[in-house]
């Protein structure tokens, strides 16, 4: 059932999807979490769910734009069963708009395989990537995945190399001279800060450790089982796969080095991890296999979120 409906693109599916999406992420705000919020926290909070829900479009656009998956909606579904499954993402606004940053980034990024206006794609990119680390300042280390696409598309090029350094000097330009209107010119030393404080009480403590641990593992495993069987897809879809799991492992270095009791940036992690679960699912042939993962894939949020804050 779950195949038949998400196997296909229809505009049913947004809409399911899109209505998950705000029930949980007000039910998160209010209800679990039971925040109060001021008028000015609930335009902001407004702002961010606009933010994840156009999220989710390019998620979809990037995934079929470049052929990465085929004509499906798993990829969202994953992503929102990923969201329902860390709903304590919901609460980090920051996580929001640095996943969204990155998302647009790697749309740039991965659409490099044409070689048709390769520096302007790379620049963009690496603009995209600044303005996420305004939200979080690990989120720089994206540039690796910058410095990687152009090493497998276009390394003879010296000028391509200059570009993340050109795009970077031009938001932090325009940043500066905006704080510098506002008085506030020390926001960029006290926010690039690049503290090494690894909260790993935090990463293992129960129940987010267990999750974590979970998650990490489905998405490798899926990952390297989806690799394993993929072998005749060209070059160049290979290499896009290649820049998921890159993007995927750097947005878990991040994970680490920005949690904290209020940070969950495990949500930029979001995007690849759906796609590598997404390529693994279209491998399966038996459509029974397919179903009966498929339907684990779902249970499992919805069983965790019931342990977690109706039984307890």
């Amino acid at each position: 059932m779950i195949s038949s409906v998400f196997g296909k693109t229809k505009p049913i599916n947004y809409i399911i999807l899109l209505s998950i999406l705000f029930v949980i992420y007000w039910a998160v705000n209010f209800y679990l979490f039971e925040q109060a919020f001021s008028l000015a926290n609930w335009v902001w909070k407004t702002i961010a769910l606009g933010f994840l829900m156009f999220t989710l479009f390019v998620v979809n656009f990037v995934v079929k734009r470049n052929q990465i998956t085929e004509s499906s909606t798993y990829a969202i579904l994953f992503f929102t069963l990923f969201i329902a499954f860390f709903p304590e993402v919901l609460r980090d606004t920051n996580a929001i708009f640095c996943g969204f940053f990155i998302s647009l980034a790697f749309r740039r990024i991965v659409s490099l395989r044409s070689l048709r206006n390769v520096k302007l794609k790379l620049f963009d990119a690496s603009l995209w990537i600044v303005t996420a680390s305004i939200f979080y300042d690990w989120a720089l280390v994206f540039m690796a995945l910058v410095f990687i696409a152009i090493y497998m598309y276009e390394p003879k090029n010296f000028r391509n190399w200059l570009i993340p350094i050109a795009a970077a000097t031009t938001v932090l330009s325009i940043l500066f001279a905006i704080l510098s209107l506002s008085g506030n010119t020390t926001y960029l030393s006290d926010h690039f800060s690049f503290t090494i404080d690894l909260k790993l009480d935090l990463l293992y403590a129960e129940p987010h450790g267990i999750k974590i641990i979970g998650y990490v593992l489905l998405v490798l495993v899926t990952g390297l089982l989806a690799f394993a069987r993929i072998g005749k897809l060209g070059l160049g879809r290979i290499l896009s796969m290649r820049l998921i799991v890159v993007c995927f492992i750097v947005g878990l270095l991040v994970t680490m080095l920005e949690t904290s009791p209020s940070a969950f940036p495990v949500f930029i992690t979001f995007f690849p991890g759906a796609t590598l679960v997404t390529k693994y699912v279209e491998t399966i042939k038996r459509t029974r296999l397919k179903e009966v993962f498929l339907t684990f894939t779902v249970l499992i949020p919805l069983i965790t979120w019931i342990a977690q804050h109706v039984v307890n």
